[in-house]
């Protein structure tokens, strides 16, 4: 029981590298796959029909530009 400590600080180190890897310290690369989702919807909306090209055109300059 003497060392019970250790684990315990050894079980925090092992969390928050886990948290770490899990992308919640990483809001760039969270920003990014917004980006990319928001141009597949697009690009999977002018695909089925739903809207036409100059509003595809409209709304993809309009993405590019943010980035």
């Amino acid at each position: 029981m003497m060392y019970g400590w250790i684990i315990g600080v050894i079980l925090v180190i092992v969390l928050i590298v886990a948290l770490g890897r899990g992308g919640i310290f990483q809001k760039g690369a969270s920003q990014s796959t917004s980006k990319s989702s928001a141009m597949e919807t697009l690009k999977n909306r002018y695909a089925k029909g739903e809207i036409d090209k100059a509003e595809f055109e409209e709304r993809k300059a309009e993405l590019e530009k943010t980035k």
